[in-house]
């Protein structure tokens, strides 16, 4: 009659939690375990809370860390030193790629310059003038398409030739996207002059 109930819930807590481990609780039967007092479950919470501050660490480190990767990038883009490049400009076959459009004079690069003053003479008021614009335009879209696709053939034949066995995907395409480029803009900056085959 006069027996400790504290006893008799301590030994029932450690029933039903070495039960609960093995088998999934039905949502509707009771928890079996007493709520924690208050003092308790706020512990427990401030332990929880604790860890952010590492995570804040954490991440303050990673920041730092891709700061630094960051600035090893730029230099190496200045520099063209391979090891570390970015992802998309690494490699034997993206650096011929690279090297290959950069020997060559290419149409594709003065597109900007040459849009800039087709833009112009189009919005002067001279009725001959516009009519040239336009003509200017469409011969500068032709010639460009053109030399792309030479650039496109040469550069396929040339990287089949020289690598057979490196994984090409994208190579042409990449060297295409840096003739669109102005020479002093592109990056990785160009490594060999115009003239010179790589």
């Amino acid at each position: 009659m006069f027996r400790s109930r504290a006893n008799e819930e301590k030994a029932a807590t450690g029933k039903v939690t070495t039960d609960l481990s093995q088998q999934t609780r039905d949502p509707q039967a009771p928890k079996g375990r007493p709520t924690p007092k208050r003092s308790e479950a706020q512990t427990q919470r401030r332990r929880a809370v604790t860890p952010t501050t590492d995570r804040k660490e954490a991440a303050k480190r990673q920041r730092d860390v891709r700061r630094t990767d960051l600035a090893k990038q730029r230099e190496a883009l200045a520099s063209g030193d391979e090891r570390y490049l970015p992802a998309r400009d690494k490699g034997k076959v993206r650096r011929f790629a690279r090297d290959f459009v950069d020997s060559r004079f290419c149409i594709a690069e003065y597109f900007l310059p040459m849009a800039v003053i087709i833009l112009v003479l189009s919005i002067v008021q001279v009725p001959g003038i516009q009519n040239i614009a336009l003509l200017l335009w469409l011969f500068v879209i032709v010639l460009i398409v053109v030399d792309s696709i030479g650039i496109w053939l040469r550069l396929k034949k040339q990287i089949n030739l020289r690598f057979p066995d490196e994984p090409k995907r994208g190579a042409v395409a990449y060297g295409l996207m840096r003739t669109l480029q102005m020479r002093r803009m592109r990056l990785p900056k160009p490594q060999v002059k115009r003239g010179e085959r790589p």
